[in-house]
């Protein structure tokens, strides 16, 4: 996926959101396969599982078995169909994730040769904190960031200063 570019904004932004809010005490359950950010949090100290790359719509069984402190999710649940229910199995009491947020000037990013890679949601910031707040998650932090792009053009123009990403920290709500 990276062989030409490497999110490096992306990359600085989520790891030092991540080491804002989990300590490298706590072992990290990180949905999807292993890939390079699970490397650079290994890299930095954390320990991190990554999941098999299951269909995480269908098959959520390692969430729930998990044993992990911290579950991270980064730019997965775009590419569920209901990242409602993975969300609500989750056995941890933390969560970190970021998605892509869906931008007015843009379609939904589609890849013709991949049909893993494809954004079946792009959220607004909102929608996301709901789906959230409605699986059982109360938001502690949230953080967006732009993403330009080295290209000439309207859309480049608006991504200088668009939030393209949204970070969220939260931990589990307390049952009552």
């Amino acid at each position: 996926m990276y062989e030409k570019t490497y999110p490096s904004k992306r990359y600085i932004n989520t790891l030092e959101f991540l080491q804002k809010h989990i300590s490298k005490d706590e072992t990290i359950l990180d949905l999807g396969v292993n890939n390079p950010f699970s490397e650079l949090m290994k890299a930095n100290g954390y320990v991190v599982t990554n999941t098999n790359g299951e269909d995480l719509d269908l098959e959520f069984s390692r969430v729930t078995k998990g044993t992990e402190d911290v579950v991270t999710a980064f730019e997965i649940f775009e590419h569920m169909l209901a990242p409602f229910n993975v969300l609500r199995a989750v056995r941890s009491n933390k969560l970190v994730v970021s998605i892509p947020l869906k931008l007015w000037f843009a379609s939904a990013y589609r890849s013709k040769t991949d049909p893993w890679d494809r954004h079946y949601h792009e959220f607004e910031a909102w929608q996301f904190d709901w789906l959230l707040e409605k699986s059982g998650w109360r938001i502690i932090d949230r953080s967006t960031f732009t993403n330009p792009v080295k290209k000439l053009g309207i859309r480049p123009l608006l991504r200088l200063f668009t939030p393209r990403y949204y970070l969220v920290y939260a931990e589990r709500k307390k049952k009552d």
